[in-house]
């Protein structure tokens, strides 16, 4: 199993996680990592989105976490791209509250316009009964990732082609472009192998997030190991492993406001 330095994908009972910021703080820190992200669903989230009368008190919780692990805590969100305008809920006014930006189509978002249900939740829906989407889906998927990477600051796509399918290769072209990571997921796999040879081969970056909803999990990388090392990915291209930690645009956008 890989070395993971940092995890940047965790949740909490900020959104549907199981165990506090400091919990998962310490499950950091019992793995050895240098950083955790508290990276709970974005605002539009319709069943357990982050409120934003709660941003003040996850701060604290995280700093306070922070002081008492000595594992940098980073405040994250996972924004919910809203649409094919590539529209996210993480907006410039909130920015300041905020150290990491990672972002991902999902389901049961309150949606840019009423077609875009056809993204999160039909893609969900599609998945469950089994049907393949057609080249029209695709292509308004793949304009969703690139637009939301294009137009904001976002540091991780997360669970790219996850019950929602896209253009994996052009949002990865997308991504390399414009300095976003894509995530290898250790908690579900969404790229074939096939899928994530051709990628990689894009020359994106990656970072492995274990999408930890509760603290046991905290620093997991196994299920993305496996296929990293099946697939033949560079070790070199991922940048959260061996000592690594990676070079995010957020914070770098965030010195120009």
């Amino acid at each position: 199993m890989l070395n993971l330095t940092a995890d940047y994908h965790t949740h909490t009972p900020y959104s549907h996680g199981k165990n506090t910021v400091l919990e998962n703080a310490r499950a950091a820190k019992e793995r050895g990592l240098a950083a955790v992200g508290i990276t709970d669903h974005g605002f539009s989230h319709l069943l357990f989105g982050l409120k934003r009368k709660d941003v003040p008190p996850l701060k604290e919780e995280c700093r306070a976490a922070e002081a008492e692990t000595g594992v940098k805590v980073l405040v994250g969100i996972e924004s919910n791209i809203r649409g094919v305008s590539g529209k996210c809920d993480l907006e410039e006014r909130d920015f300041e509250n905020f150290d990491l930006y990672l972002a991902g189509i999902h389901v049961f978002i309150d949606v840019d316009k009423p077609s875009d249900v056809r993204l999160g939740f039909g893609g969900w829906m599609r998945d469950k009964l089994r049907i393949k989407p057609s080249k029209g889906e695709i292509r308004a998927a793949t304009q969703a990732y690139i637009r939301a990477v294009q137009n904001n600051p976002i540091d991780v796509i997360t669970h790219l082609n996850f019950q929602t399918r896209a253009d994996a290769v052009e949002v990865a072209k997308c991504c390399r472009d414009y300095g976003t990571y894509l995530e290898i997921s250790a908690k579900k796999t969404h790229f074939t192998d096939e899928e994530l040879s051709a990628v990689a081969a894009t020359g994106v970056r990656f970072v492995i997030g274990s999408d930890a909803h509760t603290a046991d999990r905290v620093g997991d990388c196994l299920l993305a190991s496996e296929q990293i090392a099946r697939v033949g990915i560079p070790l070199s291209q991922i940048d959260n492993i061996e000592g690594r930690l990676p070079a995010f645009r957020f914070a770098e956008y965030k010195k120009h406001l």
